[in-house]
């Protein structure tokens, strides 16, 4: 009989229902297997998802019974047939820890992985369920990753499966995703297993004619397997598809390629990488389709830095299995023996003793727009002293032959730092020893101009000593002349050189030259032609007798002068503009691609290609610039000016914040001539362009020279403006940048000019300004001190007693403890002059009515000031004078005081509870 709520007279005759944690006691006395085995056989799908769930627990209470945790991993195999797919889904998430939990517990459940969890893991890659094989892919990554599958069963069972499922009768989203996993997980198997169970099926996976699908995921992964097999593989096997896959009738597969270009590029030899890729470059940036041409372009300048030549950008490519020292020796040792046996006959090689020839880069030194002058540990690599092999057969749009890297692999490392092997030797005193000086008999002077004149106390090259072509100077100016034949047979002679840097820029001198002379007569063609020929030059000396067309004095130095300021263009420049154009090609990259990068700026551009082109130049614009190397500078100059006046703010900020890179690579005098400008133009622009120049200051500054340096003293205090006063981090980054510019300032500006900042920002509304300016004041503490005479240290440390210590409003007050906490804990003032200069005007504070004033200096007193050895020591007066104060503090009638001044609890140090207390007055 039902007895109903009503009928019910008493408390005691209702009947109550059974709740849940009836059943949960009844679970509760089953064991772990019991539990699995009651809801693994449930026919309510949420409790099998409960069971998959919850293996990792169950394994975990088990784990000291090997036969129990057997008995989990087989009912585990039985659970992977369920025919509910979010059962299986959730249970293929469950096996990657699962799996870590066997490895850590492999004596105990050996083998467990291998012989139960992964060949469901395997068999789910073909599942029909799109979200079960999603989730076993990312399983396999995941245990790929954290290398929880053996070698051997990755060989067996995982390459075997995946090789498999990419057959020509299988699924098509099968097939796709197979591809894309074998792509991934080629770097984590590495290059063995890649080469011989991927690779060749990825080949054929990129040649699939039915589904697009499959080649674009192949072409979007390109670049990872060539990354992973090494440029031999690369050359042999992965090219020719890559060539295919590039001029594929879907937009989509050529756009994939465009995007990995950089990282096949890498994976290729210089020679390929010019005479190959370059002219499939070009073909993308032309390509009909819009997607296409913006891919090509966002790529276009990583791959003009996979051109970067060690002798120019002091990058080289590195192999993996190889040392910096072991490559730079090979490297060496190599182009030591091509040069030896490439080296023209008619040219006689530098004598290692006294000789009265001249080497012409040494005599035009001095005109070499490139400045040596070193910048210290930031300053880019100085041309390096590695020469390298030409190619045997140079390109066609190269202007001589080309280098030819002998360890090409996809990552650039920099160079070993100047200063080893022969330089070694050299005295450190570049007066001592210049190979200008060294080896030639003193010239008569000559009236350069004053530019060329600052170069002519550069450092000697590194290659001073190496046997390599020599070719003299021209001597006086009444006597030395040099006709046009002449000069012909030197660039000639110098041109399986040209991958020397310093070669270079002789064969440009030698090219302005012969420009030069033909603007002179009109009839030299026929002097010249008159003029009987020469078998041989004598050492490359000029004869002083020579008979025909001459150039004088003005002429050369004319020559010199245009090639120093190749970038001026103008009517008065006597070249034609097919001329100027010549005179700003380089040989570093292929002139094709370099142009369409130039291009990048063009408005039309924008309309054409992408609205965002110019940012993206502007953000590989360093990486070029290196690349070119810093003799090649005027080909970019236009281009970095023209990005420095866009209309879109962010393509300023993006040079803002690389401009201290780009200064670095360019050298002191280049950085003065052509950046400051740029950089005073950012420093007034909006504060989104602001912040990239702010957050750099000193890294740019400590590169001026001094005197230049001084002038952005006077703009600091611009900073303390911003279009948004709520902006704080702007004054933030402020003070962090004044904290590191303290080294690049004399005490004097430091005080005159940094100091009133400093002060200022302590006292900004925002308690993280605050805070990072306490520290700023105490470094300009120490710095103060330490300079002779410490006067302007005593004058700063009366400024901070007249304006904080003294100050009616409290938060000064409490500003002036925050700035004596920081230099005790920062030690920026010793503790005898701490004691006589600050503490006395301290403790005074200990009478504040403010509380939060006296809180703050009970932490200082018993967390910070005690804890120094020269009040721990010694029992002298200030020592008598800190205890009682504290004592004072320990009467206090406010509880907080009272607790900081008599306890030191070791969770509350002093500077969590001094910022809390600084937040309190935001």
């Amino acid at each position: 009989m039902a007895v109903g709520l009503d009928d019910c007279s008493s408390e005691s005759d209702v009947i109550v229902a059974p709740s849940a944690l009836d059943f949960v006691s009844q679970d509760d006395m089953l064991t772990p297997l019991g539990r699995l085995d009651k809801y693994a056989a449930s026919e309510n799908v949420f409790n099998r998802q409960m069971v998959a769930r919850s293996l990792l627990d169950t394994l975990r209470e088990v784990c000291d019974d090997e036969r129990e945790c057997v008995a989990v991993l087989e009912r585990i195999s039985r659970l992977a047939d369920d025919s509910e797919p979010t059962v299986r889904a959730e249970l293929m998430e469950q096996v990657p820890h699962i799996a870590l939990f066997c490895q850590e517990n492999r004596p105990a459940i050996p083998y467990a992985f291998s012989k139960y969890l992964l060949p469901i893991v395997v068999r789910y890659l073909a599942d029909q369920n799109n979200q079960v094989r999603k989730t076993s892919q990312a399983a396999l990554l995941a245990l790929l990753e954290q290398e929880l599958i053996e070698r051997s069963d990755v060989e067996t069972k995982v390459c075997p499966v995946l090789v498999e499922l990419t057959a020509p009768d299988s699924n098509d989203d099968v097939k796709t995703e197979a591809v894309a996993i074998m792509c991934k997980m080629a770097p984590m198997v590495g290059k063995d297993i890649t080469e011989r169970l991927i690779l060749p099926r990825f080949c054929e996976m990129c040649c699939d004619c039915r589904m697009f699908h499959v080649r674009k995921v192949c072409a979007a992964n390109f670049g990872d397997i060539c990354s992973v097999v090494g440029q031999q593989a690369t050359e042999e096997m992965l090219l020719p598809r890559f060539f295919q896959l590039c001029s594929d009738n879907v937009w989509g597969v050529r756009k994939a390629c465009a995007e990995c270009f950089m990282a096949v590029s890498c994976a290729t030899c210089q020679e390929i990488r010019r005479t190959k890729l370059s002219a499939l470059f070009i073909n993308l940036i032309s390509d009909p389709s819009r997607w296409v041409r913006q891919a090509a372009f966002q790529s276009l300048g990583p791959f003009i830095s996979t051109f970067a030549n060690p002798s120019s950008s002091g990058q080289y490519f590195k192999e993996e299995n190889k040392s910096s020292e072991d490559t730079s020796v090979e490297d060496k040792n190599s182009s030591e023996r091509t040069r030896s046996a490439d080296a023209p006959e008619d040219i006689e090689a530098r004598p290692t003793g006294g000789d009265s020839s001249v080497h012409l880069e040494e005599a035009l030194a001095d005109g070499a727009e490139t400045p040596r002058q070193p910048l210290g540990e930031l300053s880019a690599p100085a041309e390096s002293s590695s020469p390298h092999r030409s190619s045997p057969e140079p390109p066609p749009d190269a202007a001589g032959s080309e280098e030819e890297q002998e360890a090409c692999a996809c990552r650039l490392a920099s160079q070993p730092e100047a200063g080893t092997g022969a330089q070694d030797s050299a005295p450190l005193d570049q007066e001592q020893y210049n190979s200008f000086h060294f080896w030639r008999t003193p010239l008569p002077e000559i009236d350069l101009d004053v530019e060329l004149e600052q170069g002519s106390g550069s450092e000697p090259s590194p290659q001073g000593l190496d046997v390599e072509p020599e070719v003299p100077a021209p001597g006086p100016a009444s006597i030395t002349m040099a006709t046009r034949k002449e000069l012909e047979e030197m660039i000639e002679n110098l041109e399986p050189h040209i991958d020397d840097p310093d070669v270079k820029a002789q064969v440009d001198v030698l090219a302005a030259a012969l420009r030069a002379s033909s603007l002179d007569t009109g009839d030299e063609a026929g002097e010249a032609a008159r003029r009987p020929p020469q078998d041989e030059l004598p050492s490359c000396r000029l004869d002083h007798d020579a008979s025909g067309p001459l150039i004088s004095e003005e002429t050369l130095d004319s020559a010199l002068h245009s090639m120093h300021n190749g970038s001026d263009t103008g009517p008065g420049s006597g070249f034609s503009p097919e001329e100027e154009r010549r005179a700003k090609v380089q040989d570093v990259v292929p002139q094709a691609l370099l142009d369409q990068y130039l291009s990048m700026t063009d408005p039309s551009r924008a309309q054409t290609v992408d609205t965002e082109i110019a940012k993206h130049c502007a953000y590989s614009l360093p990486g070029v610039a290196l690349t070119l190397g810093r003799q090649n500078w005027h080909c970019l100059r236009e281009t970095y000016e023209t990005l420095a006046s866009d209309m879109q703010w962010k393509v300023r900020r993006t040079l803002a914040f690389s401009i201290h890179e780009l200064a670095v690579i360019l050298g002191d005098q280049l950085t003065a001539a052509d950046l400051v400008p740029i950089f005073n133009g950012f420093l007034k622009d909006l504060d989104e362009v602001r912040i990239g120049v702010l957050k750099h200051l000193h890294d740019f500054l400590k590169l001026l020279h001094i005197d230049k340096r001084r002038e952005y003293l006077y703009q600091l205090q611009e900073f303390l403006v911003t279009d948004n006063s709520r902006n704080w981090r702007f004054r933030a980054e402020l003070a962090e940048q004044l904290i590191l510019l303290l080294e690049l300032y004399s005490p004097r500006d430091v005080y005159d000019y940094l100091r009133p900042i400093a002060l200022n920002l302590c006292a900004d509304k925002v308690s993280s300004v605050r805070w990072i300016s306490y520290k700023l004041v105490s470094e300009m503490v120490r710095k103060l001190h330490r300079a002779a005479p410490p006067t302007f240290g005593a004058d700063l440390i009366q400024e901070l007693v007249e304006s904080f210590g003294r100050c009616p409003r409290w938060s000064g007050r409490q500003a002036f403890v925050f700035v004596c906490q920081t230099v005790i804990e920062d030690d920026c003032l010793p503790m005898d002059q701490f004691a006589v200069q600050l503490m006395p005007h301290l403790l005074t504070l200990a009478n504040d009515r403010v509380p939060n004033v006296r809180v703050l200096l009970a932490k200082t007193l018993r967390q910070t000031l005690l804890e120094k050895e020269h009040f721990l020591a010694s029992a002298s007066c200030h020592q008598e004078a800190v205890e009682q104060a504290i004592m004072a503090l320990q009467m206090d009638r406010d509880s907080d005081v009272k607790y900081f001044a008599s306890t030191h609890p070791a969770s509350t140090r002093i500077s969590e509870d001094a910022l809390s207390t600084a937040s309190s007055t935001y």
